[in-house]
């Protein structure tokens, strides 16, 4: 079935998933006020005893405490930006048997399950994903834009690029695939440049080639995502890629050539392997997954530690959060963040503003998401914690808003405070 078909028909079951299911909150027809004691902006400050105020979708205001009236009061607990996943799939799932069911179901308990999958992800505190790499991503991206689903915002490509040497096609043969996914709907381009890590990470298209993608990517208005290992890391950055992603066995020279070239990166820490191995039964045997590749991937983890610390130090490299979040790991997202910081030595403010506003910037969305500022799209979680002294209470994620729209907000286990934090004191 071609791929625009299966699309059409995943809507179709999506929409029809929805339409029994309870109505979406819609954003109060006046202006809200949060009141919060600490909250991080997303740009790497720390703020206290502020009021947000909120009118739609957008914070229209963030000045010091006032008498105002409050209708959120998350006084104890860290405010802050949704966060952002720059590299997720959020329609993989296991199937009815079990096992691992990639990312291109078609039956109507496929689409049940990728709506659970973003939903599940938005309670989790991540309000934007991008979703790279299957064209049945397009219809619950566009069922949660047109609040049919709740779930987060999501960019997506429709098919990707696959390098395969010579057979990948001339560069006007790729110029022409890219236009294509152009008219397909793609938000961005996704490329893979390199093998799989569990088949050694070797290089699968040339210079030429990528060059001709990423050239005809900017021209077409769009980014580019490299799925890229050991040399294919240079050469992305070298043909003006926007995004590489994992860059596990780059070396310190190529860490160094992309700061130099702005090159936002994307590696993992930990959680996508961690995620194999708690779920290897459900993966092996089916396609692409050997017991040689998960051998490889053991000896693989500590190298992604390695590559994440080494991105860490490099000056100037824009390192960006992303997980590769797929079966099994959807709503986990945050786990990468304690990866990072306890297995990689991230700084927690660091491992913040990699999924704020330095994600937002990687997006091309600085200027609607990603900060607590005026002007911003309303998104906004709360931590019963404090992330930066313990990068755990990314796990107890208590309030949600999306664009103005309240999706969670339950009382904390925390009794920091005596008010009764995320406490709602009027109604919007």
């Amino acid at each position: 079935m071609p791929a625009r078909q299966i699309a059409s028909w995943v809507l179709g079951i999506i929409v029809f998933c929805a339409a029994e299911s309870s109505a979406q909150n819609v954003p109060p027809n006046r202006p809200v006020v949060i009141a919060a004691s600490t909250a991080l902006d997303g740009r790497g400050h720390v703020l206290h005893d502020l009021h947000i105020t909120i009118d739609g979708p957008r914070i229209v205001n963030v000045a010091p405490s006032s008498a105002q009236p409050v209708d959120y009061d998350l006084r104890g607990l860290t405010v802050l930006p949704g966060w952002i996943d720059a590299h997720a799939h959020i329609t993989w799932s296991f199937g009815k048997d079990g096992k691992n069911a990639g990312m291109d179901g078609t039956t109507q308990a496929d689409a049940y399950q990728s709506a659970a999958n973003a939903w599940v992800t938005l309670m989790a505190g991540f309000t934007t994903i991008q979703s790279p790499g299957s064209p049945t991503d397009i219809p619950l991206r566009d069922a949660i834009s047109k609040g049919i689903l709740p779930g987060p915002r999501i960019l997506t490509a429709v098919e990707p690029l696959i390098g395969r040497g010579p057979e990948t096609g001339t560069p006007d043969e790729i110029r022409a695939f890219i236009r294509k996914q152009k008219l397909a709907g793609a938000d961005v381009i996704k490329i893979f440049a390199s093998k799989s890590i569990r088949q050694g990470g070797g290089l699968t298209l040339s210079q030429e080639q990528l060059n001709a993608a990423c050239d005809e990517a900017k021209k077409q208005g769009l980014r580019t995502l490299v799925h890229a290992y050991k040399d294919a890391v240079p050469a992305a950055s070298l043909a003006g890629c926007t995004e590489i992603e994992h860059g596990t066995l780059a070396t310190d020279d190529d860490l160094k050539l992309m700061a130099e070239k702005g090159t936002y990166f994307d590696p993992q820490c930990g959680l996508v392997i961690e995620n194999y191995m708690l779920n290897k039964d459900r993966f092996l045997g089916t396609p692409g997954y050997t017991e040689e590749g998960f051998a490889a991937m053991e000896k693989i983890l500590p190298l992604d530690h390695e590559i994440v610390q080494h991105a860490a130090r490099t000056p100037g490299l824009k390192v960006v959060f992303g997980t590769d979040a797929l079966a099994g790991s959807h709503g986990r997202n945050a786990e990468e963040f304690i990866d990072r910081v306890h297995d990689c030595g991230v700084d927690p403010m660091t491992a913040m503003v990699s999924a704020n506003s330095l994600g937002a910037e990687a997006l091309g969305m600085a200027d609607q998401i990603g900060s607590i500022a005026p002007g911003m799209q309303a998104d906004i979680i709360a931590l019963d914690g404090d992330p930066l002294q313990d990068i755990t209470a990314v796990r107890q994620v208590v309030f949600v808003m999306k664009g103005g729209v309240l999706f969670k907000n339950i009382a904390p286990k925390s009794k920091a405070s005596p008010r009764g934090n995320a406490a709602k004191t009027s109604n919007p």
